[in-house]
């Protein structure tokens, strides 16, 4: 049966627009955890295309004092979900994304080797878009379907201290009533934030 991401790892209901900032994934590892963030360029402000011209190493610098703070960076993610439900898609899942960072999953490090990055337009200052959440879980089914992910955790979990994506606005609740997984696919969750009645 054909699924939703092809053998080379891109996901047929995205937009491509490919990163540079990418390569293999260690020998041998395949993905098995989901990773969700948030983003938006310049921070708070939605819709424009400094996101995906950050990802491609195209942004304009001098276009917002921010840009300082990040002219050196070089990171992707494979996925981005926009205010509008649109996924685009930056690098296969195949690959290794740039995404995680210094990370720690369960005390496994480098969770890049092993993960799959979505980010999700937003900030942690204001909720998400409805729109946001059908696409998600959309896109994490078939993710989890090719590729048996086990796990679902946010930035911050991997990463406590210095990341708090995807932020406290964010439905973790709605999402795995979406996706109807076991409490077992998100564990950084307490019981409250996995009860889907």
């Amino acid at each position: 049966m054909k699924t939703a991401v092809d053998d080379a790892g891109w996901y047929a209901h995205a937009i491509r627009e490919p990163s540079p900032n990418f390569d293999a994934r260690p020998e041998g590892v395949a993905p098995s955890l989901l990773v969700l963030h948030n983003i938006s360029l310049p921070p708070g402000q939605f819709n424009g295309q400094a996101v995906i011209e950050f990802f491609q190493n195209r942004l304009d610098w001098d276009a917002h004092p921010f840009y300082a703070q990040i002219r050196n960076v070089r990171v992707s993610s494979h996925f981005l979900i926009r205010r509008d439900g649109t996924v685009v898609q930056f690098v296969s899942c195949n690959d290794r994304a740039w995404h995680a960072g210094v990370s720690t999953f369960f005390g496994r490090d480098r969770c890049n080797d092993y993960s799959i990055g979505i980010e999700l337009e937003g900030s942690d200052e204001q909720p998400f878009d409805d729109a946001q959440y059908a696409p998600l879980a959309n896109l994490a089914s078939a993710l989890i379907e090719r590729y048996a992910l086990a796990a679902v955790a946010g930035h911050s979990d991997i990463a406590p201290g210095r990341k708090t994506d995807p932020g406290p606005h964010f439905e973790w609740r709605r999402l795995r009533r979406m996706l109807a997984l076991p409490a077992e696919y998100f564990p950084y969750l307490g019981a409250d934030q996995l009860d889907v009645r």
